[in-house]
């Protein structure tokens, strides 16, 4: 039986990032004509399924397979694959994900090409997930959802800018996975990062839990969304920079990794952030040590890339919002001059909207929506985040779905 895998197919993704140009659309439309949303698995205008094509970061409307021809093989028959409804797609075919009437509601697709089955009963997404909680107690299977939900927001996100996203369990060395788990009075578990493994606390999806948690660390932010972009930070330094001549101008701007990491957080945790923080991170935790300055900055570069594509997905253009803002110029990135007018507007954009995202924000009587300032130490950071990811998607090579070049080497 022909089978196929997500990661054996070329896949076709949208020209290289600009500014102007978005990575992951998140605004899309239903045969019927009525908007439908990322995290839809049906059309609430007409009833049509939708699914989301990771490929080509679309939500799709699907139509069912015409029934199966006399002749045809009993082994095809038997299962169930999804065409695409669009006008202009319609020798498109899919699989839903297995995931889909779980807790979890995956809406995600796997693409079967010329195949007859999926090599995965599971969607790219949900075959990261390694290890879930016990859905047989109460409330777990809720987080699982919420956990899950902002996961595919992540993924999709990771993919829109052609990152590698491989699961550990297809390649051992340098892929990647999610244990959701809980804490028992032995065990309690702690969120982190570790050989490509990402440690979740489910109890993180609890919002009292997460709010308390919040208010003990003095944190001005803090969401399931924001944990799972933070530790891919951790297991993209090791996946794109540890091994590569990146390292030397990630111990320019964020200091040498090489300190001692626990002796640093012991004394974070104990003494708190220095005073002057603010000057060179972009939050306290930023300032505990360099791989701590990293994953924050990381998170922070996909805050603001998601957030802008998701506005620019909409019709809302940074640059055409009435705020008065003094724009970040070429000067602050010093040296590093690469890609910088591409960078420089990204930013500038960002501030405008986010600006104006706080006052809206404020009219609703909430916390600011972007609750940080960025001083120029942190800008530079922020571009060779920037950097090291555009230099990955340079190297895609769309007709070979997969990079043409490695991707450690910043030439």
């Amino acid at each position: 039986m022909n089978s196929v895998s997500l990661l054996d197919t070329p896949v076709s993704r949208p020209p290289p990032s600009d500014a102007g140009l978005i990575n992951v659309s998140r605004a899309f439309v239903c045969r019927c004509g009525q908007p439908i949303f990322f995290r839809n698995s049906i059309c609430l205008a007409c009833g049509a399924p939708l699914g989301y094509d990771p490929e080509r970061g679309v939500l799709i409307p699907l139509a069912d397979q015409p029934e199966p021809e006399a002749d045809q093989p009993e082994s095809e028959a038997d299962n169930e694959v999804w065409q695409s409804a669009e006008p202009t797609q319609p020798e498109r075919r899919y699989a839903r994900c297995s995931n889909l009437n779980t807790a979890a509601g995956c809406n995600w697709l796997t693409p079967l090409g010329n195949a007859l089955t999926p090599t995965h009963t599971l969607c790219l997404c949900c075959r990261l997930t390694r290890r879930i909680p016990d859905l047989g107690v109460d409330d777990h299977a809720g987080w699982w959802c919420r956990i899950e939900t902002a996961k595919r927001r992540l993924v999709s996100s990771l993919l829109g800018m052609r990152l590698p996203v491989v699961p550990l369990d297809d390649d051992p060395e340098q892929g990647l996975a999610f244990d959701i788990l809980t804490s028992s009075d032995e065990t309690p578990i702690v969120t982190g990062h570790e050989d490509g493994v990402i440690t979740l606390d489910a109890q993180e999806a609890d919002d009292p839990t997460r709010e308390l948690r919040r208010t003990q660390l003095l944190e001005p932010y803090r969401t399931l969304l924001g944990h799972l972009r933070h530790e891919t930070g951790h297991y993209y330094w090791r996946r794109l920079v540890e091994h590569s001549d990146w390292l030397e101008l990630f111990r320019s701007e964020f200091g040498d990794e090489r300190e001692d990491y626990r002796a640093a957080l012991q004394k974070h945790y104990s003494e708190g952030p220095p005073p002057d923080w603010r000057l060179n991170h972009v939050s306290a935790y930023a300032s505990s040590h360099p791989w701590e300055d990293w994953a924050e900055t990381w998170a922070h570069y996909l805050h603001m890339t998601d957030t802008l594509d998701t506005a620019q997905s909409f019709g809302l253009q940074g640059e055409r919002l009435e705020l008065v803002y003094e724009p970040f110029e070429a000067s602050v990135l010093g040296q590093s001059g690469v890609h910088s007018a591409t960078f420089l507007r990204l930013l500038n954009q960002w501030m405008q909207l986010a600006g104006v995202l706080n006052e809206l924000s404020r009219s609703m009587g909430m916390p600011d929506f972007y609750p940080f300032v960025l001083s120029p130490p942190a800008v530079r950071k922020l571009h060779l985040v920037h950097r090291i990811i555009g230099a990955v998607d340079a190297r895609w090579n769309p007709d070979l779905g997969t990079w043409s070049e490695p991707l450690d080497d910043p030439s």
